[in-house]
């Protein structure tokens, strides 16, 4: 049946704030000459928490099968988030800022109070290169941490049928989550129900479109296998497109099983799917034609075939690592990560605006009155102390200084609710994506490091065109004036 749709009127330009496409390093599109696009959670967005909650699920059957007591256990999508680290020491789930300064942390699903967070982690920082964190760093993540922290309870109740730490614990969840998917139950689920599943993005075949005929070379480079992508984007995208066409259409080239990020730094063979329907191989294809299907293979063989290189070439992917950070780091590609909860994150920072204007200002007051007592108090020592210039009478220090205690201790009252409401922006348990109290979180830093500009999802690059010149903002420093 043909499930062609008639597009709805164009979007308004600009956009809203959540579709905007955020830079760190200024990205010319201009001169890109090909974007390569990942397809999970990039080209095909999927409802992260119905995705997840199988996910757990199906993990749960395997740790069942091994007769570990998990069967009451389910997926708390509020529990959760990307850009946290599990502490493989500790058996912890930790949030930390830029400099690795853990903020917050969980032991299991309990949080940790002030005192034993920072009597655990004040010498502790969190350091990715190292083996004791392993970092959150895509929504594939989630049911993986989740069920982590819950076995981690588990675990310590000595309920688990066998000794092992934390860091045995975690293989045993990777392991069980890797072989559910190994088995295609996931995929095969999602191929029967993809309403279930897939959120249909209308602006994305669009966006495409626009860039493709402006003259890119567009790419789409996944690490699922040919069966899958087929269905996907079939699904997703032909209802979207002019009769007569489909998503092939759109791409000049298609390679499955990349084996990302080893696709980036190694040198696997390609081959070539030579009969779509089943799935033959051809070996030991050494070039890349046109619309062809490809099986592995890596980008310096892209690069060749497009006579391209670097700059040139634009990845978008939602993987921080895998896609964004091995694409930069080794081939120095352009690179655009999607983050697409930050499409509600963003929202609901324009929500708070107005609270977060008062907050700001009541903020200033409170440091100009605490500059204020904490020179009095300076000054009633010197005077207590008899050394120093001579100051205001002691009586009258005293009284300025009570004014002071009293009114700081009003604007910490109006404070607290508002910070506390700044503090769960984009989620009630861990806050905001790519903020730790008021530092940048480390995920964040690993955002600015590799990716050009992030966005909350693919087709918002509707809106800038295939022309638009993306200028990152004047970086700020501390001694920058206000």
């Amino acid at each position: 049946m043909d499930r062609r749709k008639q597009r709805k009127a164009p979007r308004p330009s600009p956009p809203p704030p959540e579709r905007g496409v955020f830079v760190n390093r200024t990205l010319n599109l201009r001169a890109v000459r090909a974007v390569g696009y990942d397809m999970d959670y990039t080209l095909i967005h999927y409802h992260s928490e119905e995705w997840e909650r199988q996910a757990h699920a199906y993990t749960r059957e395997k740790l069942l099968a091994k007769g570990w007591p998990v069967g009451e256990l389910e997926f708390n999508p509020e529990s959760v988030t990307r850009g946290l680290t599990i502490d493989l020491e500790l058996g912890n789930l930790v949030k930390a800022n830029r400099f690795g300064y853990v903020i917050r942390a969980a032991h299991g699903t309990k949080f940790l109070d002030f005192d034993e967070q920072r009597r655990t982690y004040s010498r502790v920082p969190v350091d990715l290169s190292g083996s004791r964190f392993s970092f959150l760093n895509t929504l594939f993540s989630l049911s993986e941490a989740c069920i982590f922290g819950q076995l981690v309870e588990l675990l310590d109740a000595g309920r688990l049928p066998q000794a092992m730490g934390y860091d045995d614990l975690h293989g045993i969840v990777r392991a069980a989550l890797d072989e559910a998917h190994l088995e295609g139950k996931m995929k095969a689920g999602i191929i029967a129900d993809p309403e279930r599943y897939v959120a249909l993005d209308e602006d994305l075949p669009l966006a495409l479109l626009d860039q493709r005929h402006a003259g890119k070379k567009l790419l789409l480079i996944t690490n699922s296998e040919w069966d899958y992508t087929r269905s996907m984007m079939s699904w997703a995208f032909d209802r979207f497109l002019p009769n007569g066409t489909t998503w092939r259409d759109l791409f000049d080239m298609v390679i499955v099983c990349a084996r990302k990020p080893e696709f980036f730094t190694g040198r696997n063979p390609l081959y070539e799917v030579v009969d779509e329907d089943r799935s033959l191989l051809a070996t030991d294809v050494r070039t890349l034609n046109e619309h062809a299907v490809f099986f592995g293979g890596n980008a310096p063989l892209v690069e060749e075939h497009l006579g391209l290189d670097g700059d040139e070439i634009l990845y978008v992917g939602d993987h921080l690592f895998s896609d964004v950070h091995v694409s930069k780091a080794v081939l120095r590609w352009r690179t655009a990560l999607i983050l697409r909860e930050l499409e509600k994150e963003v929202g609901e920072l324009h929500e708070f605006g107005p609270s977060q204007e008062k907050l700001t200002a009541m903020m200033a007051e409170k440091e100009k009155a605490e500059t204020e007592f904490y020179g009095l108090r300076l000054a009633a020592q010197r005077g207590k102390r008899k050394y120093g210039p001579p100051g205001a009478a002691r009586s009258s220090v005293e009284r300025r200084l009570a004014e002071l205690r009293g009114r700081i201790a009003e604007l910490d009252e109006q404070i607290a609710p508002l910070a506390v409401a700044s503090g769960k922006i984009g989620g009630s348990s861990w806050g905001p994506l790519l903020r730790a109290g008021n530092d940048k979180s480390l995920f964040a830093r690993q955002v600015e490091r590799y990716a050009d500009v992030y966005t909350s999802r693919a087709s918002n690059f509707l809106f800038q065109t295939p022309f638009g010149f993306l200028r990152a903002p004047r970086g700020s420093l501390p001694h920058d004036p206000l």
